[in-house]
């Protein structure tokens, strides 16, 4: 049996009964993060909300799925790039280590619009978001760390996961969905260029994978013929997509035994994973130390190569831009004492003291610290004052990391501050109580409402 039939072979049979209870809540917490956070992005960055809106209505079709905040009715596939685009558009959305994927970004919207288009329950939701993680990641760890180099993992590995989901929810056999994994591989796309410019399309690309691969799954529904080995083929995706030999082992290996859900780590600051262990280190050194920024003359992080190589720009131009820089997220927390939303406002990161702070940050890699990555996100760092004085303190888990992990009730702030940005207080408690019971929910429809802002 071939890996890629034994990855149709555990989407065809899983149901939701087979879910242990801790995947159940993993996938609960990663569908109300990925839900809260496109809320969130529709309120910090609007601009970028009504440019997505605006494309995916152009293209009219059946109305069959919500596009949130606004509600609009349209194709599936529409609905989920439109909602992807959103949960990926703060980098505030979860993340996977060993894949590197912000896969609940793709996962939820995808999920959530699959489930209208068959006007399923909550319990086909959870079962489609986990199928969806979970093939994504595999996909994922076979072609990580070099896949990176040039390939948006977040855009480029969940093509995949959605194709088999949706498969799956339309009722395809074993040869559909083969079918559409087959041909999400050649669909697949997603560059990092946005890196250097801060720019939406990086935010744009897990839409495309959701669309893309739903677009898979519908051709493969109407008989379309594809390739039947599209991941481990000598010229398929895992080696076209790898600069390194792939670790095709890890595409099938523990499906329906270890569970990769239960690894998602939830991100507390909106900003890209790397930037979390400084920016929780940098913070606890100038509070316990009651450093002030005019007294700071350098700040040092001592991390692995490719903080240093993809996200240390020190001239962010946009929200993005900062998001995705760890000498800017350093210097913000240094000079104003925090880390939260309003920090990557274009008024704070350009601000004098934030830019001024920015002059002083410094990123190091050595080949020691290196090596400890991506097992674990590095980062010492320390404070000259000017006074003479050295402060330094390290991290090498990001909150929320099973070897630093967040609480329930942190996700749950989480969900609450970013619904309060657009929603009145009691209507995000109330979705926030129907996302924790989620498998109660007979009609996904009603779900799908709570995250619509209607008219005054």
């Amino acid at each position: 049996m071939t890996r890629t039939e034994n990855i149709a072979k555990f989407v065809k049979n899983l149901k939701y009964e087979d879910l242990p209870d801790e995947v159940v809540l993993a996938a609960k917490n990663m569908i109300m993060d990925s839900l809260s956070v496109a809320v969130g992005t529709t309120h910090v960055s609007p601009q970028d909300a009504d440019a997505i809106w605006k494309t995916v209505e152009e293209y009219g079709g059946k109305e069959v799925a919500t596009a949130i905040v606004t509600g609009k009715k349209m194709p599936a596939g529409f609905a989920g790039m439109a909602n992807a685009t959103l949960a990926h558009g703060l980098d505030f959305d979860d993340t996977h280590k060993a894949a590197l994927c912000h896969t609940g970004a793709s996962a939820v919207p995808a999920s959530m619009a699959m489930t209208e288009e068959i006007n399923g329950t909550g319990k086909d939701l959870i079962l489609a978001a986990v199928i969806c993680f979970e093939i994504s990641v595999r996909v994922g760890m076979c072609v990580m760390p070099s896949h990176y180099n040039f390939w948006h993992s977040t855009g480029t590995h969940p093509t995949f996961g959605t194709a088999a989901m949706a498969a799956k929810l339309f009722g395809l056999d074993e040869d559909g969905i083969i079918r559409a994994l087959g041909l999400a591989g050649s669909r697949v796309g997603g560059l990092l260029t946005y890196l250097d410019t801060g720019d939406a399309s990086g935010s744009m690309n897990p839409g495309q994978a959701v669309f893309n691969g739903l677009l898979s799954a519908i051709a493969a529904k109407n008989g379309t013929t594809a390739p039947p080995t599209m991941l481990e083929h000598p010229r398929g995706y895992s080696y076209a997509y790898c600069r390194e030999e792939p670790k095709l082992e890890k595409l099938d290996e523990g499906l329906g035994e270890n569970w990769e859900i239960l690894n998602n780590l939830p991100k507390f600051y909106p900003s890209l994973l790397a930037s979390h262990c400084p920016i929780e280190t940098t913070l606890r050194l100038v509070h316990n130390n009651d450093i002030k920024p005019e007294n700071i003359k350098k700040i040092t992080e001592l991390t692995y190569n490719t903080v240093r190589t993809h996200f240390s720009n020190y001239n962010p131009e946009s929200t993005m831009a900062a998001q995705f820089s760890v000498p800017y997220c350093i210097a913000v927390s240094a000079a104003t004492g925090k880390m939260e939303l309003e920090s990557v406002t274009m008024p704070v990161i350009k601000s004098q003291a934030v830019q001024d702070m920015l002059k002083k940050v410094e990123i190091v890699s050595t080949p020691e610290v290196n090596a400890l990555y991506p097992e674990k996100f590095p980062a010492i760092v320390t404070i000259e004052t000017m006074d003479g004085k050295t402060y330094t303190d390290e991290q090498y888990y990001p909150k929320g990391d099973p070897m630093h992990p967040a609480t329930q009730q942190e996700r749950d702030d989480k969900f609450r501050m970013l619904m309060k940005s657009t929603f009145s207080d009691e209507h995000a408690e109330k979705a926030l109580d129907i996302c924790k019971n989620l498998e109660n929910v007979t009609d996904i429809h009603e779900f799908a409402q709570l995250f619509v802002k209607k008219e005054d």
